[in-house]
């Protein structure tokens, strides 16, 4: 009797080949610093992964090998960065409109910080440092709609100062959007008579629920389409059991775990380099798939399992708030969001496989045709995974 596989696992073999296909796609990140005397300065941040075609394929820039770039290859890379910049974000000063930075090129960690590992992942800092005419209202920037359909999109993180106080709010810019206005009204000149509708210093209410709302997009977007491990780790406690009771012990013990770490990152109190993280991501995939192959049976041991790579996978996520506030409300509001956006990404895996599943009611045959070559497909791509970031 010849027997269909499920649609999900017809998938496999081609996720399989993507494995590779494991880092998280770079932000392009803009911050800006404005003072009362009219100095100000614009910094943006470009990860050199971003010139690829698919950058998620390709590892960081190491310390190491920034420091080997001399200066006509840096000042090449800088002409490549303000290129793929000038397709990405426009930035305005209102009322006056566009402006078009000329930005000067240094290597900084990610985060924007000084390079001091050698494994560093360092990325390229644009800085255009500029007077402030008299009489502006505030500054902003848009995420531009990509023109080239192969183009990955990126989000855009908006980050700001004034007089040297970082501003609570603030902004993830997806294709096609536009950020908030920041007020400068006062910095250079009078205030003026007519009311400027920007955003101050301190978050308010409708503030933080714009950043919420973002984080959450952002979380769901970094499980589907863009987190392949994350797909492979969630299917594969998927198939240890379909009843609800385990797979939502399970899930939320992930969650809690890759909260925790997460937090802990972005406190700066908990940093390890990707080169030990990646490959352990791929050792936990292959890890909960071999073991849905010796074990029949959901147990509560399963729950240490999952929380222990959990906790790794939460330092997977580190990047993506590294580059956020200090421990501020926003800060408090950001990670709230995406980690419930990360949840509802790992639910929306589950709901996929289960509708792509639950016509199979024998288990027997669902054991015998969808959990173990399932689980041997997931194996295979965290172990070509694992020697891909190990050995390449």
């Amino acid at each position: 009797m010849i027997v269909s596989l499920p649609r999900p696992l017809l998938i496999l073999p081609f996720l399989f080949v993507g494995a590779a296909e494991a880092h998280p796609v770079p932000d392009v990140l803009v911050r800006s610093y404005f003072s009362s005397n009219g100095e100000a300065e614009i910094r943006v941040e470009v990860d050199p992964r971003s010139f690829e075609a698919h950058p998620e394929e390709h590892d960081y820039l190491e310390k190491t090998a920034a420091e080997k770039v001399d200066d006509k290859t840096l000042e090449t890379m800088g002409r490549t960065a303000a290129t793929f910049l000038a397709g990405r974000v426009r930035f305005l000063l209102e009322p006056l409109g566009e402006v078009k930075p000329e930005f000067d090129w240094s290597f900084a960690k990610l985060g924007d910080a000084p390079l001091e590992n050698p494994d560093d992942p360092a990325v390229l800092i644009g800085s255009w440092k500029t007077t402030l005419p008299q009489g502006l209202s505030g500054f902003r920037i848009q995420s531009l709609e990509l023109t080239d359909p192969d183009a990955i999109p990126m989000n855009v993180v908006f980050l700001n100062h004034l007089n040297g106080q970082q501003i609570e709010r603030y902004a993830v810019l997806f294709p096609g959007e536009k950020s908030f206005l920041l007020d400068l009204t006062g910095l250079v000149a009078p205030l003026p008579e007519t009311a400027v509708e920007a955003v101050g210093v301190t978050a308010g209410a409708g503030d933080l629920a714009a950043i919420f709302r973002s984080e959450v997009k952002r979380g769901f977007l970094h499980v589907l389409p863009l987190g392949l491990d994350h797909v492979l780790f969630v299917l594969g406690l998927f198939l240890m059991s379909r009843k609800w009771k385990p797979l939502l012990f399970q899930v939320t013990t992930f969650t809690l775990a890759h909260t925790l770490t997460l937090w802990l990152a972005s406190a700066g109190w908990v940093e390890l380099p990707a080169r030990v993280v990646e490959p352990v991501i791929a050792a936990s995939i292959v890890f909960v798939a071999l073991e849905n192959l010796v074990r029949r049976d959901y147990s509560h041991w399963r729950l240490v399992v999952v929380f222990v790579f959990g906790l790794i996978h939460g330092l997977g996520f580190a990047g993506v708030m590294s580059t956020r506030l200090d421990s501020t409300a926003s800060l408090v509001v950001g990670l709230l969001g995406i980690n419930i956006g990360v949840e509802l990404g790992q639910l929306a895996i589950l709901a996929i496989a289960f509708l792509a599943t639950c016509w199979i009611a024998s288990e027997t045959r669902y054991r015998k045709f969808v959990v173990v070559p399932g689980s041997l497909l997931i194996a295979l791509a965290g172990v070509w995974w694992v020697l891909e970031r190990t050995l390449w």
